[in-house]
């Protein structure tokens, strides 16, 4: 009895929490919507709702800077939607969307933290990879019309981007690894059920770098238009939208600004956190293999012997 009591009493303080976020969080919107000609950078635009960090803020400019009021999006790699790229967009907008992330009972504990009824929202418990992904988006009928397009899978993000036809969404968001540099063309292997604790202990070796995801999508037929301040995640819309925006492009052959992350989430042997910092997180993982996408070989390199 007493257990439930705190149960309940738990939830009803989140929900109250998560009201006073939201409402905070849409007055920041609002007021910040009539600056938007005047940003130049996405730095100015980083604000935090919902998602890991100010994600919330530069999605915001994105869409309304396309006239999007109703985004039709996928988000893979969520955890329990607690804190995510899309939450705040289906609790405003009562929207669209396919999470996706292979968790126990997944669709209990994003009803959880969400008000279900409010929108179309499909909550998928599966392991994404190059070769399902098509297939996944096709049978969802998500494949087709997408406006925003995010993954944050702690792998082979790459490879499961390198999938998608050209031009399948209009924003996308993807996460880096600012530990590979800023000039490095890599990604870790396509590894089936491949797991970033597994492949190194530290936790630092996973995804691909920045410039990599850069030239992959470019070639998708997108650009890229900057990084949030945490420098996890880039940010690409179609090339054909270029012209809707009066940002300050990024110099692709000048990356560094986008890579010098502060994060410091390494673990030592015994899976604790270690709290590595600047170059000693490359020095842990040097010895780790990755692919250089650099070339069509796609040779299978140790870190630190990638020029």
């Amino acid at each position: 009895m007493i257990n439930k009591f705190k149960n309940f009493l738990t939830q009803i303080i989140t929900r109250s929490n998560d009201r006073n976020i939201y409402a905070i969080g849409s007055s920041h919107l609002a007021l910040m919507r009539h600056q938007y000609n005047n940003i130049k950078d996405l730095d100015e635009l980083d604000y935090k709702i919902f998602s890991q960090g100010g994600e919330d803020g530069i999605i915001d400019y994105l869409l309304h800077s396309l006239k999007i009021k109703k985004p039709k999006f996928v988000e893979i790699g969520i955890g329990d939607y607690w804190e995510s790229n899309t939450r705040f967009l289906f609790e405003r907008t009562s929207c669209k969307g396919l999470v996706i992330d292979i968790i126990d009972n997944l669709e209990k504990k994003v009803m959880k933290n969400i008000r279900y009824w409010k929108g179309d929202l499909t909550v998928l418990n599966k392991e994404i990879t190059p070769d399902n992904i098509l297939d996944t988006l096709k049978k969802k009928n998500f494949n087709i019309g997408l406006d925003l397009f995010s993954i944050d899978i702690d792998g082979v993000d790459y490879w499961v981007l390198e999938k998608l036809e050209n031009e399948f969404s209009k924003i996308v968001v993807v996460e880096y690894n600012p530990i590979f540099g800023d000039s490095s063309e890599i990604s870790v292997p396509d590894i089936k059920g491949f797991k970033r604790e597994k492949y190194h202990f530290s936790h630092l070796c996973f995804g691909a770098s920045l410039k990599a995801l850069i030239n992959l999508l470019d070639k998708k037929g997108f650009i890229f238009l900057g990084t949030n301040l945490l420098r996890s995640n880039a940010f690409f819309v179609l090339k054909k939208f270029q012209n809707q925006f009066k940002l300050d492009l990024p110099e692709i052959n000048n990356l560094n600004k986008h890579v010098d992350s502060n994060i410091r989430e390494s673990r030592n042997k015994e899976g604790v956190l270690s709290y590595i910092s600047g170059q000693n997180k490359f020095k842990q993982i040097e010895n780790c293999e990755v692919v250089d996408l650099s070339t069509d070989s796609k040779k299978l390199l140790k870190l630190k012997d990638i020029s």
